[in-house]
């Protein structure tokens, strides 16, 4: 797979997305993967294979690591609200 720079992505983007149409290519920030950049017939035939990309699950299901952040957050939301 070939891998690109945002600052490729902004200064070639006709050679990233020409890439792009022939398999997906990654796209990288600060040397690090952060989007991976495809075609929308591969995007489909994805969205075919795994049924709905979107996922959701319960709070007692959900990953522990996004659970207490998710509920952090809540506790921080409220806090900001009774201060009011």
């Amino acid at each position: 797979m070939k891998s690109f720079t945002t600052a490729d992505l902004n200064k070639q983007v006709g050679a990233v997305t020409d890439a792009a149409r022939k398999e997906p290519v990654i796209i990288t920030h600060h040397r690090r993967p952060k989007f991976v950049l495809m075609s929308i017939e591969a995007f489909d035939e994805l969205h075919r294979e795994r049924g709905d990309l979107r996922r959701s699950f319960t709070l007692e299901a959900m990953p522990e690591d996004v659970r207490n952040g998710l509920l952090a957050l809540a506790d921080s939301y409220e806090e900001d609200r009774d201060g009011e």
